[in-house]
């Protein structure tokens, strides 16, 4: 018996129409039992990717192994729009998962966001969005490897590593930006521009040591602990950006994926946002 239902909506997102996933156990969670809903942002440099890359994402797991709600936006690319279509369509994908929590079965305390690389980024950026916006709590955030600075870092400069360089990476932003680039960058295009850390909500994250995104991603992850907020990342020797999706049967990739399903329990049973009235 397959462990979970997929469907595919559609919901307005400014002026479009936008395809929403909907990814739901099979098994009835019960009222009193309600599961975090997640929503969860594909990868892809802002530049490439799909909804559909939710199927090698670490959030399948938590939807067939623990019973989460996971949504995930079929958000415009650079191509069709630049920043800020993209956040945009992320925060109405929240609302929607937010709005519609009852028919979802989900626990609006535990709202939660998450995605790898410019979903990572996607995630930061859209935490940001709500916590400025003052509509939605987020209870936890799951930014893996996540692309947050348009400007070189120690990691992300002369970079050859393989899937994700420095080359593609000049691209992905370059295109994302669009007019902005190398301008006034807002925090909410390259998070790592953001200058107050405090009140977002607690995250977990790993990275390998040869991912253009590893000094991004430890500085966000300091950046938050020096906040006063509860963050953690782990680091993988020798491994390259997305490894854990696209070698999921090394060693280093189990041990990724058994930490992350780890550190998201650990949040199921801790942390909680409540949601305004």
């Amino acid at each position: 018996m397959k462990k979970y239902t997929m469907k595919k909506i559609q919901i307005l997102s400014g002026e479009k129409e936008m395809d929403l996933y909907i990814l739901k156990p099979t098994v009835n969670v019960k009222p009193s039992n309600k599961t975090p809903g997640i929503l969860w942002i594909h990868g892809g440099g802002y530049i490439t990717g799909m909804a559909k890359m939710l199927y090698i994402s670490r959030a399948i797991g938590l939807v067939k192994k623990y019973g989460a709600v996971v949504v995930t936006p079929e958000y415009r690319l650079s191509k069709a729009a630049p920043y800020p279509a993209a956040l945009e369509d992320c925060y109405t994908a929240l609302k929607y998962l937010k709005e519609h929590a009852e028919e979802l079965g989900i626990n609006t305390s535990q709202i939660m966001i998450g995605g790898e690389s410019a979903g990572g980024g996607l995630t930061v950026a859209t935490c940001m969005y709500a916590r400025d916006k003052d509509e939605i709590n987020i209870a936890y955030q799951m930014p893996l490897y996540p692309m947050i600075d348009d400007r070189d870092t120690e990691s992300s400069r002369d970079n050859h590593a393989p899937v994700w360089n420095t080359k593609l990476n000049h691209k992905g932003w370059k295109a994302y930006l669009g007019d902005l680039w190398q301008g006034n960058v807002p925090a909410y295009a390259a998070p790592a521009r953001q200058t107050n850390y405090s009140d977002l909500p607690p995250a977990y994250t790993f990275v390998g040591d040869n991912d253009p995104f590893y000094c991004e991603t430890l500085t966000y992850i300091n950046n938050l602990k020096n906040a006063g907020v509860k963050a953690k990342t782990d680091v993988y020797p020798k491994c390259f950006h997305a490894f854990d999706m696209l070698l999921p049967f090394k060693k280093v990739s189990k041990k990724a994926i058994v930490e992350f399903e780890r550190q998201y329990l650990y949040a199921v049973k801790h942390y909680f946002a409540e949601q305004k009235k």
